[in-house]
């Protein structure tokens, strides 16, 4: 039991890494700092700027130095090493640490880069797109959650949760739902899962879904039970924990149910009868990884399914920064390893991954209703 619950909370803290970007622990692959470009040290010991050997230079800076998130960003450095490798192309590795990605993004914009991808932390992205003065054309890693508009030259490349519950939202309907509920917990992730999901649903015509507090303890399931019987919804959003998901699902009967990839992060044998029908989005990369448009990139094991994200997502921004290397495109659209990415007027790449769900025990395509 020791050992299952060590997995589940791996996966989970590193999904919400992957997502949300807090505090994450996993073993850092050695590969994956093989064969990269050459590298700004941090501060204390960084050579002269390095000019990238390319006739449109890129930089991507991240927070390799950073006790709490090197690992995290080491994951989306091997991923995009990969890509570059995959198209012999070369490219300026600039690391930073902890609140000194200002400084990263001088040295980048004095090494001569055209495209700097990064920052890769939503607080780092906050001091960039604040501070002001020009900016090469900039991939950032994450997203502003205030609303703030980005800087003329920066766009965003993430794995935000927001989109695949917009995306789900679009399935419910497409499915034919009419009644929706919503069963979910007061962690902030999850709040901004099923906030984005609600506002999609209600955008697309549906009523306000009615809501559920979840909560662990047998009583308060017993009352879900109860509450949610009478409210008799056609489908239901879990906006809960990958463990909880499986907790809750028995209690809720034979209706849909939409969760967030989290629930994929390799979740124990025992628990996947629990989660029949229970259907989520993820990312090609991971739900079809033997797809013949990435044969060419190396892939790296890693002990979580929220790492593998992360590479994916260097993956694409590597092929993102390409893209703007003249300039930025008028239209961009693709299909990447963390999904169909579409750039959009306010200069976000819009994500529709693939949707899977539970059968006995298996995950499988999901069916069209």
């Amino acid at each position: 039991m020791g050992d299952w619950m060590r997995r589940i909370r791996d996966a989970g803290l590193a999904l919400a890494l992957a997502l949300a970007l807090p505090a994450l622990s996993v073993a850092q692959s050695p590969a994956a700092s093989e064969a990269t470009p050459a590298v700004a040290a941090s501060p204390e010991s960084a050579p002269a700027p390095v000019r990238a050997p390319s006739s449109a230079p890129l930089a991507l800076v991240l927070p390799l130095d950073s006790s709490t998130y090197g690992r995290a960003a080491d994951a989306v450095k091997a991923g995009f090493t990969a890509a570059a490798d995959a198209a012999t192309a070369k490219y300026t590795l600039i690391a930073h640490r902890d609140g000194d990605v200002e400084a990263a993004f001088d040295r980048a914009k004095e090494g001569g880069a055209r495209v700097i991808v990064g920052p890769l932390l939503r607080d780092d992205l906050k001091a960039i797109a604040g501070a002001g003065g020009d900016l090469p054309w900039t991939i950032a890693l994450n997203q502003l959650d205030d609303g703030t508009a980005l800087p003329e030259r920066m766009y965003t490349l993430t794995l935000a949760s927001e989109s695949e519950a917009r995306q789900l939202a679009r399935r419910a309907r497409y499915d034919g739902v009419r009644v929706v509920a919503v069963v979910g917990s007061d962690a902030p992730f999850q709040k901004r899962f099923a906030a984005a999901f609600v506002s999609e649903w209600i955008l697309l015509g549906g009523a306000p879904p009615v809501t559920f507090r979840f909560d662990r303890a047998p009583e308060m399931l017993s009352l879900l039970r109860r509450e949610f019987g009478k409210a008799a919804p056609d489908a239901v959003l879990l906006a809960v924990e990958a463990q909880d998901a499986a907790l809750a699902k028995p209690y809720l009967g034979q209706v849909i149910a939409y969760t967030s990839s989290q629930v994929n992060d390799r979740q124990p044998r025992e628990a996947l009868r629990d989660l029949d029908d229970v259907r989520f989005v993820e990312i090609p990369w991971l739900a079809d990884p033997s797809a013949a448009a990435f044969a060419r990139i190396a892939r790296r094991e890693y002990s979580n399914a929220a790492l593998d994200r992360l590479y994916a997502l260097g993956v694409d921004a590597f092929r993102v920064a390409q893209a703007f290397a003249d300039g930025a495109p008028e239209k961009l659209e693709f299909d990447g390893a963390t999904g169909h990415l579409t750039l959009d007027r306010s200069h976000q790449f819009v994500r529709e991954a693939v949707l899977l769900q539970f059968r006995a025990g298996q995950i499988v395509p999901a069916e069209v209703r």
